[in-house]
């Protein structure tokens, strides 16, 4: 047995302690191993080898067993160095007293005396006494064999230590995987061209500030003389934004599918997010429908007023609506009109367009602000739609320099012909 193991005096029978400065640092590398998974059952994988090499002279640990619940049992699902081969799907009900106190303390340490055990069972695993640690919310149970005359709070202590880390590493990919689903959802939710519609050109970006967010923009073709348009900009950022805008997608074509007149559309939709799960959140909306004869009829729901721009020059706000969507369970809406002649063009943003920061001294930065949209609308009024996004991204940029977004940026153009 290595120095640095727990050592048994044979005159008195008595154990010593491991040297914990050695221990620590034996436990300090299997840790590092954690970080080198790439999901949980890597991970764990991992983590049983590195237990193995590190801790067998130290700690007599032995024989690793990987453990997945199914139900009200748990099955063995891998064995690790010098455990005993056993009939594949061998299983351990939820109710073994050794489990189920593990699953209670997070870590157990059973001699081959504890009247608590089932010798036969044992036995069919080639065990006399074990150490185990239960990970990833009771999802897995990871046992190993323990060589007698080892320091048992050493062992729980180690492995404590061990479970910990392996925990925090199958919480960070949990976490991860819902980002990367919520991503996946958002990206399937935004069109990916624009439509094709009466020889209108429309198009539309958004940039989110965490790769996910809460804005949105869509185009829901409604026939061949109607096209749906709407943005919605959900309070907040992230995951839970995302998923309010969610809402918004599945409740603007629940109404629409049901043939509703837009009032009726966006106050279904207000009802929906009030009825939400995110009840302390809200969500602006401007939800439009444009008609092939440049009837331009909108609902707007406590959103950023769009601008409709005439190929004069002149300029009016799209303001009648209602509040915000969520708050109020009831709230009424009216409807408002424009309409597009030759040369007009409608532009729909969220306020991350507006108040996006300025460089610089933070105690002193200007926001965008919408008189430096408006101009920049102006300056490309009559050219195409994408290129009037591409210059109205780049103008913010350009303010903003190297100052990280605040906000979710999110702009529509519209353009009629000539």
């Amino acid at each position: 047995m290595s120095t640095d193991a727990a050592i048994t005096d044979a005159a008195t029978n008595e154990t010593t302690t491991a040297d914990y400065r050695r221990l620590m640092k034996k436990v300090e590398e299997v840790v590092g191993v954690i970080r080198e998974g790439e999901n949980e059952t890597t991970t764990i994988h991992l983590v049983a080898d590195e237990v193995i090499r590190q801790l067998r002279s130290a700690l007599g640990i032995f024989g690793g067993r990987l453990y997945q619940r199914d139900g009200d049992s748990y099955v063995l699902r891998a064995t690790f160095p010098d455990a005993k081969a056993v009939a594949h799907e061998f299983r351990v009900p939820r109710t073994y007293p050794p489990l189920e106190l593990c699953l209670l303390m997070g870590t157990v340490y059973m001699g081959a005396d504890d009247p608590r055990i089932d010798p036969e069972l044992e036995r069919a695993l080639g065990v006399e006494e074990f150490a185990a640690v239960e990970v990833g919310d009771e999802d897995y149970v990871l046992g190993f064999n323990v060589a007698p005359g080892h320091n048992r709070d050493d062992v729980i202590w180690s492995l404590a230590v061990v479970r910990r880390a392996i925990d925090e590493k199958i919480h960070r990919q949990r976490v991860e995987d819902i980002f990367e689903q919520a991503q996946q959802i958002q990206a399937s939710i935004l069109p990916r061209r624009a439509p094709v519609f009466a020889g209108y050109d429309v198009a539309g970006r958004t940039s989110s500030m965490h790769g996910m967010g809460g804005d949105l923009f869509d185009f829901i073709p409604l026939s061949d003389k109607l096209l749906g348009i709407t943005i919605a900009d959900a309070s907040g950022h992230g995951l839970p934004a995302a998923l309010q805008v969610r809402d918004v997608y599945v409740g603007l074509r629940m109404g629409l599918s049901r043939d509703f007149k837009i009032v009726r559309t966006v106050e279904r939709l207000n009802e929906i997010i009030h009825r939400s799960s995110l009840k302390s959140r809200f969500v602006s909306t401007f939800y439009a429908e444009l008609e092939s004869n440049g009837n331009f009829i909108y609902v707007n729901a406590g959103h950023p007023p769009p601008f409709h721009i005439a190929a004069g020059g002149e300029v009016t706000r799209l303001i009648h609506g209602g509040p915000v969507l969520g708050p109020l369970p009831s709230a009424s809406y009216e409807r408002g009109m424009v309409s597009l002649a030759g040369g007009d063009m409608v532009v729909l943003y969220t306020d991350g367009i507006t108040e996006a920061l300025a460089s610089g001294d933070t105690t002193r930065r200007e926001e965008y602000g919408v008189h430096r949209l408006l101009e920049v609308l102006r300056a490309h009024q009559g050219e195409a739609a994408a290129a009037i996004l591409d210059a109205v991204f780049a103008s913010v940029e350009a303010w903003t320099e190297d100052t990280p977004p605040q906000d979710d940026r999110t702009v529509v153009v519209v353009t009629c012909p000539s």
